[in-house]
């Protein structure tokens, strides 16, 4: 959905938008935010927030830490699962640097460099994600455990899949804002599970998989539970993975099929299988 300005402004207004969080990635993409009143929010449009980069993993030195958050008018959203002390917005920024440039150790501000010299070349980028992770036990304490919650196997249900409503309450989420979800299910492992999303324009897709991990783990810890996504979190069971399927087409066309090849890929297929291995 686009939004002017003017839009976000009468939103935050009606919807009586407490909070706003300007969220961004630092160098291995986890989701990082500063938080704004709504009565900060002319300003926040206006690229005027600024932050401490030398704090960020991977941005700049101390003598280069002021950083800029430019806001993706785009990417405004409500987020459904805080009722508590007011409505919460966010909005995902690029972070730019104090001559106004786009600063390229921003994750996102490198993706949408080579997604521009793509469109130059006449491409467009489609990417569709399926994202696997576990839930596991919290201790006493709420500190995460390796202690499996279920012992399902793929395509298990309830009551074996004891997540099951847990996977429905982030489907129900994730589709207030905005994703069309087309499957969720149990995966292989014990407590492990995936929840498909529709593909995508490379950045959309980028920026909807950091959202997408922000709100399985919040509302895993919601429900008492911890989130990982790592690929191999127990020895002995399958390990997770985000199969990232790729469409690359020009005019119109897929530029990686081809009726006459063996395999049905073209000579562009052949040259970025070679270039993604």
């Amino acid at each position: 959905m686009g939004y002017t300005r003017e839009d976000i402004e009468r939103i935050v207004k009606e919807e009586d938008v407490r909070f706003i969080r300007l969220q961004f990635t630092d160098i291995f993409g986890t989701m990082k935010n500063i938080s704004i009143t709504a009565r900060q929010l002319s300003r926040a449009l206006d690229n005027k927030c600024m932050f401490d980069g030398s704090s960020i993993e991977g941005f700049v030195r101390v003598e280069e830490s002021d950083m800029y958050l430019y806001p993706d008018l785009n990417s405004f959203c409500i987020l459904p699962w805080i009722n508590e002390g007011g409505k919460v917005a966010r909005l995902i920024c690029d972070v730019y640097d104090t001559k106004g440039n786009p600063f390229m150790g921003d994750p996102r501000c490198v993706l949408k460099k080579v997604l521009s010299e793509a469109a130059d070349m006449g491409y467009t980028v489609n990417i569709g994600p399926e994202a696997e992770f576990f839930l596991f036990k919290t201790d006493e304490n709420g500190n995460p455990t390796a202690i499996r919650n279920d012992r399902a196997g793929y395509f298990d249900l309830g009551p074996v899949d004891t997540d099951e409503s847990v996977r429905r309450e982030m489907c129900k989420y994730l589709e207030e804002m905005g994703f069309e979800i087309e499957a969720s299910h149990h995966e292989n492992a014990d407590s492990q599970h995936e929840i498909d999303f529709k593909y995508g324009e490379a950045l959309t897709t980028a920026d909807n998989i950091i959202t997408f991990k922000l709100l399985v783990k919040t509302i895993a810890h919601k429900n008492g539970l911890h989130a990982t996504f790592m690929p191999k979190p127990i020895y002995g069971i399958c390990g997770s993975g985000m199969h990232i399927n790729i469409s690359l087409s020009k005019n119109g066309k897929n530029v990686f099929y081809n009726p006459d090849d063996k395999l049905g890929l073209s000579h562009d297929a052949y040259c970025f299988i070679a270039g993604v291995i």
